[in-house]
């Protein structure tokens, strides 16, 4: 069996075959327009461009979009449930798109989701990590309660709601009316 360096160069892209690797890209990942302009760069750069003129990557990414290839706004909404889903806030969301390359037009539907599961997403990573009124036992000292708080700010929750999540006694019942009210919080 021949060792990877001893393989054959593969030959240099041209238009066809870079179509060809976008159609394969966006048919197994979900992705954006930006996603999709990164990956046929990144291919062009290791293997070379066999075409007369320079590639499009850009007009590639809208066509495949006019063509419902690739939704921006979808992709957007799906990381959103999956992110909320999983306990973390809006400002990870948000950092996230930016990284996607999502546009803030695109990003609006995602961003009232996230608004909306502030709260329960907030809930859900305090009960996750065993923190508040999740917790097995009070906090014994401050750095622990800070600990607890600065990891909900990772997770990307708002200060004011994490420091109410942490502030509850472990066993403590939680009125999510309350809870939004102290937090200050818009959207429960």
């Amino acid at each position: 069996m021949a060792s990877p360096s001893a393989r054959r160069p593969r030959p240099p892209l041209d238009a066809s075959r870079l179509n060809e690797l976008a159609l394969g890209y966006v048919g197994r990942f979900s992705t954006t327009r930006a996603k999709l302009r990164f990956y046929l760069a990144r291919k062009v750069r290791e293997r070379g461009w066999a075409g007369q003129e320079q590639p499009d990557f850009a007009a590639i990414a809208d066509r495949f979009a006019a063509q419902g290839y690739i939704d921006d706004g979808a992709y957007a909404l799906a990381k959103a449930r999956s992110l909320t889903g999983r306990g973390y806030g809006k400002r990870r969301l948000i950092d996230k798109l930016r990284v996607a390359g999502v546009a803030e037009d695109d990003s609006g539907a995602a961003r009232e989701h996230a608004d909306g599961e502030a709260l329960a997403a907030a809930l859900r990573f305090a009960e996750r990590r065993r923190l508040g009124p999740f917790a097995a036992a009070p906090a014994r000292d401050p750095g622990e309660r800070e600990k607890a708080l600065a990891a909900m700010l990772r997770a990307g929750h708002p200060f004011s709601l994490a420091r109410e999540i942490v502030g509850l006694a472990p066993g403590a019942p939680i009125d999510l009316a309350d809870l939004a009210e102290r937090a200050r919080l818009t959207a429960n």
